[in-house]
Formats: structure tokens, C-alpha cells, sequence
């Protein structure tokens, strides 16, 4: 298993477009995604509803896991999008 802790830094935080977008993301790789916030509530990175419920705002801090045979290169890309979220 692979994480990476990222902080938000989008102004609007992680809200149904950026999160689709994720989930989008997340699908394409075999490994397993989970999200987690900073109060250790972790769920499914493939899904929306579970990412939105997380209240994921502007200054969080959320770790990325990833764990499967592209794991590393799955948590480089998500993390990668979430520290670059733009609206």
C-alpha cells in the first residue's frame, strides 16, 4: 500500500466537479483508492458521494491510498490532480 498526504489548496475545496474528476481518475487505475480526511474518516476514492461527504475544504489535509499493482503511480496522478484543483 501507497499513501500521500496533500493539502487543499483550491479555493472552493473538493466540490462535485474536481471530485468527479477524481473519481474519473480513480477508475482508471487497478489498484484499490481510498480517501482520508483529517479526522481518519476513510472512504472509497471511486466513488463521488463518499469523496463529497468527507467536507473536504480549502486548507484540508487528506492522505491518498492506493494499494494493487499500479499503486505508486496512482497516488502520484491523484495527488497530483487534488494539490492542482482549479475551479
Amino acid at each position: 500500500m501507497t499513501s500521500k498526504t496533500v493539502e487543499i489548496v483550491n479555493e472552493t475545496g473538493l466540490h462535485t466537479r474536481p471530485g468527479n474528476e477524481f473519481v474519473s481518475l480513480a477508475k482508471t487505475f487497478s489498484s484499490q483508492i481510498s480517501v482520508e480526511n483529517e479526522a481518519g474518516v476513510k472512504v472509497n476514492g471511486t466513488s463521488l458521494l463518499k469523496l463529497l461527504s468527507l467536507g473536504i475544504k480549502k486548507g484540508s489535509k487528506i492522505t491518498v491510498y492506493a494499494d494493487g499493482e499500479d499503486e505508486n503511480e496512482a497516488v502520484d496522478k491523484l495527488s497530483s490532480l487534488l494539490e492542482n484543483l482549479k475551479d
